[in-house]
């Protein structure tokens, strides 16, 4: 299956044309979005809530019996490997279509309040306000070439570059599996990847972190104290399953969610082709179009995750429609920015290898910029460099 491992033609097309920044206004897409779009159903968000618990505990109730079905076949004559290889077969099942519930409940939390909890909600409302933007965003912002201390432009050579960036793809795997499975919480704790304007050891629980207005302090202590309640609660139902059920029901689908979390934002916003702007050149609309639809897990993706990775533009666009109505917003950006939209069909495993390995840092200059490579290359121009301007 060559699809697998090969970009899609809509991110080749973007690699071959130089980029223009959208000409296209907010008042523009607003003009044409009809406002039913904006309306919101609390019975229709509740009964989504209600099915996603409802297939949580569902699966927590199959797995319970995963154990006991494999020794009730064992005693109906069924050979011990292959007995033993369906049970392996069972729980890989289950963690994978449990973390994928999980995530999708993260994507209500993130809908309703936008956020699960109160600290990382101010934080994420204001990357709504500044996405693309490496002035004001607040995650996954790109590094300089200043930052790595890398020699300017003018003077370095394809060795200084190598030196690093340049990994073995075991090395590159193993940091891809450490970001896709404590990446979300090292984030929390020490705000990699977001603002680099904040000072080293900021973090999403340290109520008088620069992160936070003084008056939200309170909210951030409430926001702890809410967690604090959870790990012991989760504590105690652990000691009352044993720590081996623990692992297996709780915590693989919990680091598994966070693989889903940390993939579905990064690969919106860190992509080879898309641009990240300065002041000068910034608007809202340039932001929230500078982000990448992926057609992420097919129809699961749609059904458990709520939209959140086929229609993320016209999220941010319009984040207050509800997510159900994003299918049909897209269609409308989609028709009104034309080539200006950004999708990808790459599959989204391959993507992240992608996004990964070359997407590595970016110029100190510029006004528009894109990510360059381990060789110090960007794989898009501007428009106006073709021209000379």
């Amino acid at each position: 299956m060559p699809s697998l491992f090969n970009d899609s033609p809509e991110y080749i097309r973007r690699t071959r044309t130089p980029f223009k920044p959208t000409e296209v206004t907010l008042s523009d897409v607003r003009a044409i979005m009809p406002k039913d779009l904006f309306e919101k159903s609390t019975l229709r968000g509740m009964l989504v809530v209600i099915r996603d618990v409802a297939c949580a505990l569902l699966l927590f109730e199959l797995a319970g019996r995963i154990d006991s079905f494999v020794q009730n076949a064992l005693s109906w004559g069924l050979r011990a490997s292959t007995a033993y290889a369906l049970q392996f077969v069972l729980w890989l099942a289950y963690w994978f279509f449990q973390s994928i519930v999980f995530a999708g409940c993260w994507v209500l939390a993130h809908e309703a309040g936008h956020a699960p909890y109160y600290a990382w909600r101010t934080t994420h409302q204001n990357h709504h306000k500044g996405t693309g933007s490496l002035e004001r965003d607040e995650n996954y912002v790109p590094r300089t070439r200043s930052y790595y201390l890398l020699p300017p432009e003018s003077k370095a050579q394809i060795s200084n570059y190598h030196e690093i960036f340049e990994e073995t793809p075991i090395y590159t795997l193993l940091r891809i599996v450490l970001m896709q499975t404590i990446g979300w919480q090292y984030y929390l704790l020490t705000n990699i990847m977001g603002n680099p304007s904040y000072p080293k050891g900021t973090n999403h629980f340290q109520p008088s972190a620069l992160l936070f207005k003084p008056y939200q302090r309170a909210k951030i202590i409430a926001s702890n104290v809410g967690l604090t309640v959870m790990v012991v609660l989760l504590a105690i139902w652990g000691n009352r399953v044993g720590s081996w059920n623990f692992f297996r029901l709780y915590f693989i689908p919990y680091i598994l969610t966070n693989h889903w979390i940390v993939m579905i934002t990064y690969l919106q916003h860190s992509d080879p082709t898309i641009p990240h702007y300065r002041n000068k050149e910034w608007t809202f609309l340039r932001g929230a179009v500078s982000t990448v639809d992926r057609p992420l897990l097919g129809w699961m993706g749609r059904f458990f995750l709520h939209n959140v990775s086929h229609d993320h533009i016209a999220h941010h666009a319009f984040s207050t429609i509800p997510f159900y109505n994003l299918p049909y917003a897209t269609e409308i950006i989609k028709n009104v920015l034309g080539d200006d939209y950004n999708y990808d069909s790459t599959n989204s495993f391959r993507a992240l290898y992608r996004t990964f390995s070359q997407c590595c840092f970016i110029e100190d200059e510029g006004d528009i910029v894109f990510y360059k490579n381990k060789d110090g290359k960007a794989v898009r121009i501007l428009e106006s460099d073709v021209r000379g301007d």
